[in-house]
């Protein structure tokens, strides 16, 4: 019978399972994962390798001229590794990691989740899934009322593959697009494109990308070479959040 267990586990029918439960689901920027991964043995005694959490993200990427949509790992971590669960066994295993502050916030078709996996050695390996709704921090929040109190509203948002030089330590960033409706840029812009690269919870990079309105034949033939594109790069930290709102329409204002 024992042989037969140990068959029957190798293929994931009687072995041990993994179950993480997190303390908090909805999570900013910055703060702590915390939770335990609950372990229960099998039918039969099995070694176990490694147990490793690794917070993952969806992202899209152009293949083909079509949208494929692929998973990349933002960080990875091992909780435990090289131990013996015996049958019947039930084992929790804490653990407390911080957010990463480049991990894409929870918006549109993103998906953040804590993916758990066991591994062990010739047996199909045990995983579980738990979805993060990740909120962004008190600077991203700022950027994104203003960019309501000045008449944009959101449109989209979206990780996409990014161009070597565009990216940091991902191979995606997540874009923004905001189009003005209301107020003072309506009629100048078609849109403006913000990706965030934050440094630290009180400081962010921002990339603005602002799309200006085609005019005349020279604003079409512009926007036919993509030249009504302009790239703006600037940092804004805590202190400059009172100030944001007109700043951020001065910069726009400058390109528009």
């Amino acid at each position: 019978m024992g042989l037969f267990n140990k068959v029957l586990a190798s293929i994931g029918i009687g072995a041990a399972k993994v179950d993480t439960k997190l303390h908090e689901s909805q999570l900013s920027l910055g703060e702590s994962i915390t939770g335990v991964v609950e372990m229960t043995g099998g039918n039969i005694d099995q070694q176990i390798d490694d147990i490793y959490l690794s917070l993952c993200a969806t992202y899209t990427k152009e293949v083909d001229d079509r949208k494929v949509t692929k998973h990349a790992i933002i960080e990875k971590w091992k909780i435990a590794q090289s131990f013996v669960i015996h049958a019947g066994e039930k084992k929790q295993f804490p653990f407390s990691f911080s957010l990463p502050i480049d991990t894409p916030i929870t918006v549109g078709r993103t998906r953040v989740w804590l993916h758990t996996g066991l591994d062990i050695k010739n047996a199909i390996d045990p995983t579980d899934e738990d979805y993060i709704r990740v909120q962004p921090t008190r600077v991203m929040n700022a950027v994104f009322q203003v960019m309501e109190n000045l008449g944009f509203r959101l449109k989209e948002a979206e990780c996409k593959e990014a161009a070597y030089h565009v990216r940091k330590r991902l191979p995606f960033v997540q874009e923004f697009e905001f189009v003005p409706v209301s107020g003072e840029f309506r009629g100048k812009l078609d849109e403006v494109e913000i990706i965030f690269f934050p440094h630290a919870l009180g400081e962010c990079e921002l990339l603005m990308q602002v799309d200006r309105r085609a005019r005349g034949l020279t604003g079409l033939f512009a926007e036919a070479l993509d030249l009504d594109e302009t790239f703006i790069r600037v940092t804004i930290h805590e202190q400059h959040i009172q100030t944001l709102q007109t700043d951020l329409a001065a910069l726009i204002r400058r390109y528009a």
